[in-house]
């Protein structure tokens, strides 16, 4: 009996992709996030990931404890050739089709490096601030495509930053609803943080730093305080800010009803705790407490900045407000703890928009439709499945 040999003239499927990820921040927020959610996904789709990022960045760690192979450069400017020549030659040696950037320093070595290495380039964009095309900043040009997190950022880049539409797509960072699920009761979780069943109960995720704006979290809630004495403010994250936001609180009377709880692994559990989200930002993308909260069915208020209105129609899936506005975020706070069934009926809407819109198996899809584009071939038959 002979062994069946493959028949050159028979079509093969097309292989998986090789994805580098380059990443300098140091940091763990949503941008981080996103990108190990991305990177564990596409694997889990049969693609091989690397991911080089400086040693002491938190994402080195979180994707090693994922099997995300990674490897460690200085990544000390634009022009650093110690990183940009080590990663070149990465490139060919493990032929890698794409290198994904995601900040400004390993976005120009990352750029440098796949031109040497022979790779196809693309850029995602996190943040919602300008990033101008012009020649002093030509690596703009270099990338075959831009990622915005969501259509608000992509047409900012489009009418506001010189880019090409063609040059830029939309893919909105996608949440694993079916994982993102609490693993304690709402009394369990509030009994752990000593808050009372009766409280109502206000929770804001995200690094404690100027743009997040806990200033205005803390005035709007001494003002709903004020007629609503049960309630508490749980902020979940920590940052450069934290002690002066715990002093601001202190100085208005709030020390014992806003909780600082620092980083948390549980907030899925903290969503099911509390009674209302809130974000209170000047610049946003699309941001991913947000859409953690609707996924979880919470009423959720809002700034209106960056993609919020792309997650929050005002009245019909959460509460928009302007940024600053103290008195319309106590306003929309009374309204919620008023009001329990308008409060539920928001949550569900807002939760069927998210789980329809910005799921991760939709990121993973569409990033890889993006991908095969680049590419000039067609995705793999595995690169097909749900996530």
């Amino acid at each position: 009996m002979t062994d069946m040999l493959p028949n050159p003239l028979e079509k093969q499927p097309p292989a998986p992709f090789s994805i580098l990820h380059t990443e300098w921040s140091d940091g763990w927020g949503g941008q981080e996030r996103r990108i190990l959610s991305e990177m564990t996904g596409m694997a889990e789709r049969g693609h091989r990931l690397i991911l080089a990022t400086r040693r002491q960045a938190k994402l080195a760690a979180q994707a090693r404890k994922c099997g995300i192979e990674t490897i460690d450069l200085p990544f000390s400017g634009k022009f650093d050739l110690r990183s940009i020549l080590p990663l070149s030659r990465l490139i060919r040696r493990e032929r890698i089709d794409i290198v994904n950037t995601h900040s400004g320093i390993d976005s120009w070595v990352g750029a440098f490096a796949a031109r040497l290495g022979g790779a196809h380039l693309v850029r995602t964009r996190h943040l919602n601030l300008p990033l101008h095309r012009h020649w002093y900043n030509f690596v703009h040009f270099m990338a075959q495509r831009v990622v915005s997190c969501g259509e608000t950022m992509r047409r900012n880049l489009i009418d506001n930053c010189g880019f090409p539409e063609a040059q830029v797509v939309s893919i909105p960072t996608g949440i694993d609803f079916e994982t993102f699920v609490a693993q304690r009761t709402r009394a369990e979780t509030r009994r752990d943080l000593g808050v009372d069943d009766a409280a109502f109960v206000i929770l804001m995720v995200g690094i404690i730093r100027s743009v997040k704006r806990h200033e205005v979290a803390l005035r709007a809630f001494a003002r709903f305080h004020a007629s609503t004495p049960q309630a508490v403010l749980l902020l979940a994250g920590d940052g450069p800010m934290r002690g002066d936001m715990e002093r601001l609180a202190q100085d208005l009377g709030l020390a014992g009803t806003v909780r600082f709880l620092g980083y948390r692994e549980d907030v899925p559990d903290l969503f099911a705790a509390a009674d209302c989200a809130l974000l209170t930002s000047r610049s946003e993308g699309v941001p991913q407490a947000v859409t953690q909260g609707l996924g979880c069915g919470l009423p959720t208020i809002a700034t209106r900045v960056g993609g919020v209105p792309e997650l929050i129609e005002d009245g019909k899936t959460g509460l928009l407000v302007a940024p600053e506005d103290t008195e319309a975020i106590a306003a929309g706070l009374s309204r919620f703890a008023a009001d329990p069934d308008f409060a539920h009926r928001l949550g569900a809407a807002g939760r069927a928009h998210v789980h329809r819109h910005f799921s991760r198996a939709a990121m993973l899809e569409a990033t890889e439709r993006l991908y095969a584009e680049i590419c000039g071939r067609a995705l793999p038959p595995h690169g097909r499945r749900g996530s």
